[in-house]
């Protein structure tokens, strides 16, 4: 492993006892990969074990990127080897379904590129709000022949209706903030310069709730939204299947010839590029 994918990739900020800010800082295009999974998921088992804290933001300390896609460049038997998680699902799904169901509001602030697994981590969070000009989400997967691993297909339709889901997911293009918020994909879009306030506003306001009275609600809502892990549970194992498929890796090879996982326009425009591989 490269030792650019062992440095720390989250950095965690307690504002208060009450309200966590996770910073994304893994540049230059904050991708993730098998050397994440254990820093994500000690932040997350933090989340579940601390009784004080009662919000938790999300957001990106890299130009243009909150999160993007996997670490296609890491040896598959990094990916492989990592054991399930303490839900039993693998070990990206045991994560998100866990920032899920914790007794935490958890939020993100989305400004750059949330793609492929960045996009599920917002999925999996609370909420999400995503800056007018500089949010992009996308799951572009299918254009690279992969199928999706961290649980949009079960996530998605319940947002945003099957036919928009199918549009996100098949399409394969990119989704920019002010079409996101028609969509359902994020709660809100604002002008760049008012998301900050406006997500500080609302984290410091939840963070002064009472916990009990935030978890039992949030429980309450979870029961009659969040898709059961039976859902959710295939699409770790059939993710990993397809990238090895020979269709998956030649699209991959081209996106890697063209400049993927490099900064430049294959990165800032990646629905566009996986749009133009079989034409």
């Amino acid at each position: 492993m490269s030792d650019s994918r062992k440095t720390q990739q989250f950095r965690l900020t307690r504002r208060s006892p009450a309200h966590w800010r996770v910073t994304i800082d893994h540049p230059p295009l904050n991708i993730f990969g098998p050397a994440s999974v254990p820093q994500l998921n000690e932040i997350i088992t933090a989340l579940e074990a601390d009784p004080q804290v009662r919000v938790v933001v999300f957001e990106s300390d890299v130009p243009g990127f909150f999160m993007t896609h996997y670490d296609f460049l890491a040896e598959p038997d990094e990916t492989t080897r990592l054991p399930p998680g303490l839900s039993g699902l693998g070990p990206l799904n045991d994560m998100l379904v866990r920032l899920s169901r914790a007794p935490v509001v958890s939020i993100a602030s989305i400004r750059g590129r949330a793609t492929g697994v960045g996009s599920e981590l917002a999925l999996a969070c609370d909420m999400r709000f995503a800056s007018r000009e500089k949010a992009i989400l996308s799951h572009f997967e299918v254009g690279a022949g992969v199928v999706p691993g961290g649980g949009p297909m079960a996530r998605l339709p319940r947002l945003m209706g099957r036919g928009r889901a199918l549009e996100v997911l098949l399409g394969a293009d990119d989704i920019p903030g002010d079409l996101a918020e028609r969509y359902g994909y994020v709660n809100r879009s604002f002008p760049d310069a008012d998301l900050d306030a406006f997500v500080e506003s609302l984290a410091t306001r939840i963070a002064s709730f009472d916990k009990q009275a935030i978890a039992e609600t949030k429980r309450f809502v979870d029961v009659a939204s969040l898709p059961p892990d039976f859902e959710i549970a295939p699409e770790w194992a059939v993710c990993i299947a397809s990238i090895g498929r020979s269709a998956a890796q030649e699209r991959i090879k081209m996106l890697l010839e063209r400049g993927l996982h490099r900064p430049g326009d294959v990165e800032e425009r990646l629905g566009y590029h996986v749009g133009q591989l079989g034409r």
